[in-house]
């Protein structure tokens, strides 16, 4: 306001970029969904028509887990699915290596969404994969974020990937993210360039080739197959559509019958947040882990800047004699920022009892919760306000003892490579980041 009295002009860029909710954006977001409801109810409606009886079957033994069911399934509407097999795999040499099996294996279609998709040694083995694959009739689509990739990826370099095609009406075709192609109008174009679909992140690739350096990248990436995968091609159609407006709702993309045939009995949800949600659904399910353990959280983040809510949740939760551990990367992420924020909210949590580790073996990428070794989430949202209110995020939230004791295994090992914040180091800082440490016990 007081920019707007001394300063009208400056008031007014200021308000035009930063001013909006996101709220303003959510009209347009369901006059689009409402133009794919007709096709995407029917193909989806195996899964959609039977969330009650879901619900009762796979949390019946547990309040902690139909709570977090319905909360997931009222904030963002996400379905339920139960037959799904899952594969947790945090070795990024190895997930990057079975992706490119996967790839080669394609006889129908690929579908790709990135935040980042950079030009590198490890991309253009992609890309000349994903070339022959639509030479050979496979449908190859890529969703990448233009702002993400702008360094990276030219019109050149999308020119070159369009013109990649295959018989039988197969092709090949590359797209900036959806809600940053949305027709320019008064209602939606207003702070458009800070809204990311952030749904995947890049990788690493060491400059001598594409296998090199990925041991220094700390991630940990999840396998569907089954149910899920259906939930996970939704949310890609929805994406695409509102990219290039071509409706991918049809059998042959979701084909619900083989894969209810997989044999899976994993429960897994697919839950979505964005500035045009009607809640933060990310951070809810975050919160609503946190204050549900009884006995542990693992958390893991680049960097952990909650806002108030997840912030006095971690610290309630510790208070009340629940094991709170939370990793988070030593090295700097590119942007100091974030680095020194977080640092700030590691001294106050660790004055509640939360043990903070910071991971020193590369930069730690993964985004990941457990608690009690029932329930965990992998995806793409970081413990940040961006991540939580601004950005276009994706996670997976699984109700399984197996995966969540598995994750947490892999939180365990990845402790001999951290070392403890030590917050009496920390206000003694001289400001530069990596200070503030010390080493376990």
């Amino acid at each position: 306001m007081l920019t707007f009295v001394f300063a009208p002009g400056i008031g007014l860029l200021v308000y035009v970029l930063f001013g909006r909710d996101g709220k303003a954006f959510s009209r347009r977001s369901k006059l689009l969904l409402h133009d794919l409801r007709p096709a995407a109810v029917p193909v989806l409606s195996p899964v959609l028509s039977r969330q009650d009886e879901a619900l009762e079957t796979l949390a019946h033994d547990s309040a902690i887990r139909r709570r977090l069911m319905m909360l997931v399934r009222r904030n963002s509407r996400s379905a339920l699915t139960g037959r799904n097999r899952v594969e947790i795999q945090q070795n990024a040499e190895q997930f990057y290596a079975s992706l490119v099996e996967n790839l080669k294996a394609a006889r129908q279609s690929i579908h790709l969404q990135y935040f980042i998709w950079a030009v590198d040694p490890f991309t253009e083995l992609l890309r000349q994969i994903l070339i022959e694959r639509a030479r050979a009739g496979v449908e190859v689509r890529l969703l990448y974020d233009p702002i993400g990739s702008q360094a990276h990826v030219g019109r050149r370099y999308v020119r070159e990937m369009n013109a990649a095609g295959g018989p039988n009406g197969a092709h090949f075709s590359a797209s900036s993210a959806a809600h940053d192609q949305l027709p320019k109008s008064s209602e939606n174009n207003s702070g458009r360039w800070r809204r990311r679909v952030h749904r995947r992140h890049e990788h690493r690739p060491g400059a001598a080739g594409w296998r090199r350096g990925f041991h220094l990248l700390g991630d940990t990436q999840v396998r569907f197959t089954g149910e899920a995968v259906a939930m996970l091609q939704a949310v890609f159609a929805v994406d695409w559509y509102n990219a290039v407006r071509e409706n991918l709702f049809a059998p042959k993309y979701v084909p619900m019958e083989a894969i209810r045939g997989v044999d899976g009995d994993v429960p897994v949800q697919i839950l979505i947040s964005g500035p045009d949600a009607e809640w933060a659904a990310i951070r809810q399910l975050y919160a609503g882990m946190v204050v549900s353990a009884q006995r542990h959280v693992r958390l893991q983040s680049p960097f952990f800047i909650p806002d108030a809510t997840l912030a006095e949740a971690v610290a309630t939760a510790a208070l009340g004699g629940v094991n709170v551990q939370v990793m988070v990367s030593a090295r700097p992420s590119g942007n100091r920022l974030p680095d020194w924020a977080g640092n700030t909210f590691m001294a106050d949590i660790v004055a509640a009892g939360v043990r903070v580790f910071l991971y020193q073996k590369g930069y730690l990428h993964a985004k990941t919760i457990s608690i009690d070794s029932e329930i965990c989430s992998i995806g793409s949202a970081n413990i940040d306000v961006r991540s939580f209110s601004i950005n276009y995020e994706l996670n997976a939230v699984v109700y399984s003892e197996r995966v969540a004791k598995e994750l947490e295994a892999d939180f365990d090992r990845d402790l001999a490579y951290c070392t403890e914040f030590d917050p009496a180091a920390y206000r003694r800082r001289d400001c530069s980041f990596g200070c503030g440490i010390r080493e376990p016990g």
